[in-house]
């Protein structure tokens, strides 16, 4: 790579020059107006989402290079939209930026981002370039979906089988290995290496759409319940359950783990990354037992059918032996911003 250019500051170029750079990572016949005009589909409802991500908060040299960092970005959203069944169609970017960033970085932050985008087919329409004394970045996805099909967390019913989509608590486990690699001596280089991608560059779930899909549509059933698992499990099934006035108890032993973690963590250590750790972008669902079970069968192995909606409003993680008593999950346990 040539020098002068990896070294090339953000205000050496200037907006315009940076945004003349950036312009090549989106479509140009949609680029250039005040706005993007979007094609969706008769009879389809458009679908928006925002996430944020600052570093020092979500990310930082220390974890994350600046692709992964984009694609971490662009997969948060595009989780978001599968949350809510639905399909996207393209994401704009805010950026805030101190001056002393260099192009380079910016535009490896872009090149992760449309890596992610790509697999997708979704591009980046547009955006937004900013001064800020903290590097910030502000991605706004749209996605469009059948309005009777939308997924929403405030219809889960008694008796819904709550069904995750995925292994919890791999993500959290890269990150501690990144933040302290000489935990992870005793493991071998191929799994530490898998759960340091799950980390740096998850996958959001928009393949279980079509087939969740399938299934509802079979059944004449819709819409359902659900929500990505984005800041964890246990906060994903409090947000569901507070939402739709219901409660919950979670089977601890049906919660499928990355296979590392039983030569690597303590029982204890494993259940709390799976329920608190976040950043897993899998899908909870709440569906009746005999479609979850179909979704389930359909997905593999690594999804499962983890607990029970129920009345009331507590939710309980069920540790199924008589040494562990059973827990009262709040949201208190999990991340908070301001806490």
């Amino acid at each position: 790579m040539n020098n002068n250019l990896s070294s090339l500051r953000v205000r050496d170029i200037g907006e315009q020059g940076l945004l003349e750079r950036l312009q090549r990572f989106c479509p140009p016949d949609i680029i250039g107006d005040d706005a993007a005009v979007l094609e969706t589909l008769p009879n389809q409802s458009l679908i928006v989402t925002t996430d944020m991500l600052v570093d020092g908060v979500h990310f930082s040299d220390v974890t994350t290079s600046p692709e992964d960092a984009g694609w971490r970005a662009a997969a948060a959203n595009l989780s978001d939209l599968a949350a809510m069944g639905a399909t996207p169609i393209g994401i704009t970017v805010g950026l805030g930026l101190p001056g002393d960033v260099t192009v380079n970085w910016v535009e490896r932050l872009y090149q992760g981002m449309t890596e992610c985008l790509s697999k997708y087919h979704v591009k980046i329409v547009g955006g937004d370039i900013v001064r800020s004394p903290i590097t910030t970045l502000a991605i706004t996805a749209f996605g469009q979906a059948n309005p009777n099909f939308i997924l929403r967390r405030a219809i889960a019913q008694v008796g819904d089988a709550i069904v995750i989509t995925g292994i919890h608590g791999a993500s959290r486990a890269g990150l501690e290995l990144l933040l302290n690699p000489e935990i992870g001596n005793n493991l071998k280089t191929e799994v530490k290496a898998a759960l340091i991608t799950a980390h740096q560059r998850p996958n959001p779930r928009l393949d279980v759409i079509p087939i969740l899909k399938e299934i509802l549509t079979s059944l004449c059933l819709f819409p359902i319940s659900g929500m990505d698992s984005s800041d964890g499990l246990a906060d994903a099934v409090l947000q569901i359950c507070r939402a739709s006035q219901v409660g919950a108890v979670i089977e601890s032993s049906k919660i499928p783990l990355p296979s590392a973690f039983e030569e690597w963590l303590t029982p204890e250590k494993s259940l709390e990354y799976a329920l608190y750790g976040g950043e897993d972008f899998e899908l909870v669902l709440c569906l009746p037992p005999e479609p979850a079970l179909a979704l389930v069968q359909k997905l593999g192995t690594s999804a499962a059918i983890i607990g029970t909606i129920t009345p009331g409003s507590k939710v309980i993680l069920h540790q199924g032996t008589a040494e562990i008593p059973d827990q009262v999950l709040s949201l208190s346990q999990g991340f908070q911003h301001f806490a």
